[in-house]
């Protein structure tokens, strides 16, 4: 492909050294683009040839005539390239130019043809009689009225976007996202950006407080407008959410506002009362208390109470006959169930909901497989889901029986609703799931909005048993579902604390309770699965459990390096997940010409890298492909806490393909990969439902809210095998001595009692 496109104009050499050329041209053919950031490489051709352009354009079509000024360079894989540092969209002059516009494609149902008979009837005044005249084009043969009217709307949407793409991309908005914003608002953009961009935030799915923010200060708009006060408090509110409450209380939210707006408490009062009138939030007063929703929480945790309630109807069956059913099931698994058990599959066939908890190696499988055998002898249709994959997969190999995620059992539709924050399931209200016993396990996972949707598809009728450990980490989403539920004392539990013989031959098991008691710990390193490495130099720790993955472990547990898994309380300093992983990357899969790269702001990724996706993507796209590459399986939808495998970059294409579990294969764009960060440490929050043959931890010093009994409990409770600590042997003892939690504000517990009308029972 030639390069002499245009002619080339030498500019004045730049301070950096660039010596910038000029090329002028069509673009003949965009040959990719990224609507994200919009990074496009095309062919821009004239009467000397065509050359291969790449560059960032916040718009662009074919068709269009440009000059743009650069530098020719060498692509390792594409060849020569020009690239583009700036580029200057120019009005075609000429009929030539006019007619190989409105020919390119970039007027939909406008072909060459056509064109051609547009600009031998119009000459140099087509584009005027498009833009004034459109009814005009209705005298060239082949067009009709309504067909005109469209080429006018077109014609008139493409210029009015491209200045909206070019007037955005002043306040550093990607394209992806100006696209959004002009979709929101049309020409009204331009006065809501210069008066009030806070309203983005509101309305808009991307546009946060902050870019808002950012913008507000370049449009010169003050800090203690009205409009920033009151996105304040809604982002002060939403960053709650992301940290798990579910609510604020009142002092909290103003001080947590004022701290961020950088403005006095007394200027935030009046904005909440408009806040409250609009009902963009909700207040609740409770023993004394202000608390302060988000409107959609509040309404979330009133429907769970309710549809708790409803479902929590007595069923109408004998204790005989239970009695009955129960000993021929014992006899036919080749059981026997102790006290607790028995009561827990009792409790299980008498209620519409039942919970039950409990430790690990306290019998809760097999628990869990009787009821399930139970209820199955009645002839009755069960499901059985987790909140993530990892957590089915375990379900179902330790139930023999089919375990799904719950948005795959609720068949996630891959869409949101129109306000572009609310995802949608085809099992709904309407659409029920069809089932006569529903039973959730890992249920501390679940989160409020989740269980919302879990309950919406649960008719009254049907049997909801969750099953969780309410003694781990709670969901990463807001809300303590699990516990709050417990802790109304609205409903039927039972908890499981005996350890078994088998179970008590294993010392993560018994550690976990002792733990979880806050009993001291044998660390003597005799145990076959519990270990602990005294070192206390950071640098030292990382090369000790280097050899542990690497040389070590593998062989103990029969696994692959990849399997085991580092969890660390932190997420910064020497041994927090961001130092680990760049280090970890270095040795467990070093730089190989063989494997491709990308780097980008937050790290480098790197062909065969271990992966985690670190938000929710309802509608990531997904594949599960035979042996021979065909498709047996596709959906939607990437979770927060699912790891992956990079099995290759493109860079040409611009994407990433990853593996997940269960083989699911899906792409995702470079503009895209701030979803992604390395996982061969993860911190132990992320670990929740997750099992690994074997855990390596590394604890040494850190913050006291984080080096709390409760942290430790769940990481030792992640291993299957093999728990090692390479660390402070003080420090476990400090852990386990630190009952302190991070407390979370949910009201879900208030609100079953309140609704149930028994006050604390």
């Amino acid at each position: 492909m030639g390069a002499a496109c245009g002619s080339v104009i030498d500019f004045p050499e730049r301070k950096d050294g660039f010596m910038a050329e000029v090329l002028e041209g069509y673009v003949e053919r965009i040959v990719f683009r990224n609507a994200e950031n919009g990074y496009t490489v095309f062919e821009l051709s004239n009467e000397e040839g065509e050359a291969t352009c790449v560059g960032s354009f916040p718009f662009i079509s074919e068709g269009e005539y440009l000059s743009l000024s650069g530098q020719y360079t060498s692509h390792p894989v594409y060849g020569e390239q020009f690239q583009v540092q700036e580029s200057e969209v120019k009005e075609p002059t000429d009929v030539a130019a006019m007619e190989r516009y409105l020919g390119s494609g970039a007027i939909k149902g406008v072909g060459t043809a056509l064109a051609a008979r547009i600009v031998r009837r119009f000459k140099a005044e087509t584009f005027r009689v498009i833009e004034e005249e459109p009814e005009r084009l209705a005298e060239v043969k082949g067009i009709s009225e309504k067909m005109a009217r469209e080429i006018y709307r077109q014609f008139s949407e493409k210029r009015e976007l491209r200045s909206a793409m070019l007037f955005l991309a002043q306040y550093g908005i990607t394209t992806n996202l100006a696209v959004k914003i002009y979709k929101q608002y049309g020409e009204r953009m331009y006065q809501v950006v210069r008066e009030n961009p806070y309203q983005m935030a509101e309305d808009i799915t991307g546009v946060g407080f902050k870019i808002a923010d950012e913008i507000a200060a370049r449009v010169g708009i003050g800090t203690d407008s009205d409009y920033r006060i009151r996105a304040g408090l809604l982002y002060a509110l939403s960053q709650a959410a992301a940290n798990g409450h579910v609510y604020l209380p009142e002092p909290e939210l103003k001080r947590r506002t004022g701290e961020l707006l950088g403005v006095p408490l007394e200027s935030i009062e009046r904005h909440l009362t408009a806040l409250l009138l609009e009902k963009k939030i909700m207040k609740k007063e409770k023993d004394g208390d202000v608390r302060i929703y988000a409107a959609s929480f509040y309404y979330l945790e009133l429907n769970v109470a309710r549809m708790l309630l409803d479902l929590d109807i007595r069923c109408d069956i004998l204790d005989a006959e239970i009695e009955s059913m129960l000993k021929r099931v014992e006899k036919q698994s080749n059981i026997t169930l102790d006290e607790m058990q028995r009561n827990a599959v009792i409790e299980a066939a008498k209620h519409g909901v039942f919970v039950l908890t409990g430790g690990p190696g306290t019998g809760k499988t097999t628990t869990i497989n009787t009821i399930i055998r139970f209820f199955e002898s009645e002839g009755m249709d069960i499901l059985l889901a987790a909140p993530t994959g990892r957590a089915a997969k375990r379900m179902s190999e330790t139930t023999g029986y089919d375990a799904r995620t719950i948005h795959r059992m609720l068949e996630l539709t891959g869409n949101v609703e129109e306000d572009d924050k609310k995802i949608m399931f085809d099992r709904n209200e309407s659409n029920p799931l069809e089932a006569d016993v529903v039973i959730i396990d890992e249920m501390s996972m679940v989160d409020i909005s989740l269980m919302n949707a879990l309950l919406k598809a649960v008719s009254v009728g049907t049997r909801l048993i969750l099953v969780g450990d309410v003694n781990q980490l709670p969901s990463v989403g807001p809300g303590n579902v699990l516990k709050d539920i417990i802790d109304s004392g609205a409903f039927n539990v039972v908890r499981l604390t005996k350890i078994f013989r088998q179970a008590a031959e294993s010392d993560i098991i018994v550690n976990a309770h002792k733990i979880n008691a806050g009993e001291q710990i044998r660390l003597d390193n005799k145990s076959r699965d519990f270990f602990l490495l005294n070192r206390n130099d950071p640098n030292v720790i990382i090369a000790v459990m280097l050899n542990l993955i690497r040389n070590k472990l593998p062989k103990y547990v029969n696994a692959e390096p990849y399997d085991i898994q580092v969890l660390t309380p932190m997420r910064k300093g020497e041994l927090g997940v961001e130092r680990l992983n760049k280090v970890l990357q270095q040795y467990l899969n070093p730089a190989d010409p063989g494997k491709k790269e990308k780097e980008t702001s937050s790290g480098l990724f790197r062909e065969g890298d271990k992966v985690m996706q670190i938000k929710n993507n309802y509608q990531q796209a997904w594949e599960i492909k035979s042996r021979y590459g065909i498709a047996v399986e596709a959906g939607t939808g990437i979770y927060n806490g699912d790891i992956g495998i990079i099995r290759e970059i493109n860079l040409f294409a611009e994407n990433m393909t990853i593996e997940f579990d269960e083989g699911r294969m899906t792409e995702y764009p470079f503009a895209q990969l701030e979803e992604l960060e390395l996982a061969y440490a993860v911190t132990i929050h992320k670990s929740q439902g997750s099992e690994y043959p074997a855990v390596v931890m590394p604890i040494l010093t850190g913050p006291r809210m984080l080096f709390n009994r409760n942290l430790l409990y769940t990481a030792v409770t992640r291993a299957k095998s093999c728990v090692t600590i390479v660390g402070d042997p003080h420090m476990i003892q400090v852990m386990i001595d630190n009952v302190s939690e991070q407390r979370r504000y949910t009201g879900l517990a208030d609100c079953i009692r309140d609704m149930k009308g028994t006050g604390v029972l």
